[in-house]
């Protein structure tokens, strides 16, 4: 089993073998970080790793996996931010017995405006 250097941010270098590390790819770019508890103060660390050290370390037989970029980050946005007050407005809207039917009565259409919903 290979032995594997890396920096704790606690302890400095520490020593560990390829069965303390693993690798997290991500499948929408490729971008590579490498975890691993620190065999000194048990911290856990992640690290931003570049393509070859993704291969020096898969090649050494660290174990890997993938993961994915919510689908919410891909989704179309209109509309202002919202704001503080809209978050307290829909707070206040949750408090009422009848939240459901104002939430699901029809929206405004363009040029008119619609009563509020608190």
């Amino acid at each position: 089993m290979a032995t594997i250097r890396a920096t704790c941010t606690e302890c400095g270098d520490v020593e560990m073998t390829t069965a303390d590390v693993w690798v997290r790819l991500c499948d929408d770019d490729d971008e590579g970080t490498y975890h691993f508890r620190c065999p000194m103060c048990a911290t856990l660390v992640a690290k931003p790793a570049e393509p070859h050290i993704v291969e020096l370390l898969l090649a050494a037989g660290v174990a890997w996996s993938t993961w994915s970029r919510p689908a919410e980050l891909r989704e179309h946005r209109s509309g202002a931010p919202i704001t503080h007050d809209d978050l307290l407005e829909f707070h206040e809207l949750l408090r009422r017995d009848d939240w459901f039917q104002r939430l699901s009565r029809p929206r405004v259409t363009e040029g008119r405006e619609d009563d509020d919903l608190v």
